[in-house]
């Protein structure tokens, strides 16, 4: 299949290089020259503007943003759905709030095309490999795009959602769940820091990785953390988000629904900005582990999301 794709970050160059070795054909868009260029090497069509992207492409066509969140987002519609034509589907693979994916969908409707929205887990090994995706939006729209999704994802690793908006907001629900499991490692860590025991917490990840009740990737990832630097004494402990916690909260909020552990976790996150303890560093080794999010330097400074 060809297939268009906006946005070469760490995330979308990963998604593209996987589609290449798939053996799709992929026109690619990026406002990084340099990334566009990188990934034409390896055999992608590269695009001087979205409406050329559009032009390369065969009905129905099938445009994939994976842009940050926002503004980027309406930016990227406004500019590349008036090339497009009825029955065409763009995918928002991005981390967009819930209710923006309603709003856009039901606007590009109103030209016939369709809107789904993939939230995407697995980080950047699963971009590369094999990831996790979460679709909503029109069935029909679905059905076109389910086999790219299939060998994109790992076994059993996709699912559709419902409607638009269902696919962000089941994703927006398991980053703040993340946030939770996240936050009670590090906790657990800390405490086995301040134990007076001579603890290996690589050892101890290692071991909770094979056979716990806790093992899992999350678990692997802190070993491998502690594999690099065993007291994390590199790394500073302000944690960022990114907005999807935030969005958990506020939903929940207005749902009346009790979520004291992300709720606790998310408030964590803004005090580790003005604190220096070991559960954090845990949280922001975690976060650069599976994400390639940035780390404040033990110094001090701020946390990239």
């Amino acid at each position: 299949m060809k297939i268009g794709f906006i946005g070469l970050g760490k995330m979308g160059y990963g998604m593209v290089e996987h589609l290449l070795e798939l053996g799709h054909q992929v026109a690619v868009f990026d406002l990084s020259r340099e990334a566009v260029n990188s990934i034409s090497e390896r055999g992608a069509i590269p695009v001087q503007s979205l409406q050329h992207l559009v032009e390369e492409l065969d009905p129905p066509r099938v445009v994939w943003l994976m842009v940050p969140a926002g503004k980027a987002v309406d930016s990227v519609l406004e500019g590349v759905t008036p090339f497009m034509g009825k029955g065409d589907i763009v995918i928002d693979g991005g981390n967009s709030r819930y209710t923006d994916t309603v709003s856009r969908a039901g606007k590009i409707a109103l030209a016939g095309l369709h809107l789904l929205d993939i939230g995407t887990s697995g980080g950047l090994e699963g971009a590369r490999n094999g990831a996790c995706m979460m679709v909503g939006g029109p069935r029909e729209a679905y059905d076109v795009i389910e086999p790219i999704v299939r060998e994109l994802c790992v076994e059993n690793g996709y699912g559709y959602m419902g409607p638009s908006g269902s696919g962000h907001f089941v994703k927006m629900v398991h980053n703040g769940i993340e946030y939770g499991m996240m936050q009670a490692i590090g906790e657990g860590f800390e405490l086995l820091e301040s134990s007076g025991y001579p603890i290996d917490h690589e050892a101890v990840a290692r071991v909770w990785s094979n056979g716990s009740v806790i093992r899992g990737w999350l678990m692997e990832l802190a070993a491998k953390a502690f594999g690099k630097d065993g007291r994390l004494s590199s790394i500073g402990s302000a944690i960022a988000d990114s907005g999807e916690g935030r969005w958990t909260v506020e939903a929940a909020l207005e749902k009346g629904v009790a979520i004291p552990v992300i709720a606790g976790s998310l408030f964590r996150r803004f005090s580790s900005r003005s604190r220096d303890n070991f559960s954090d560093k845990v949280v922001a080794a975690l976060r650069h582990e599976f994400g390639g999010h940035g780390v404040a330097p033990a110094d001090g400074g701020e946390a990239k999301s």
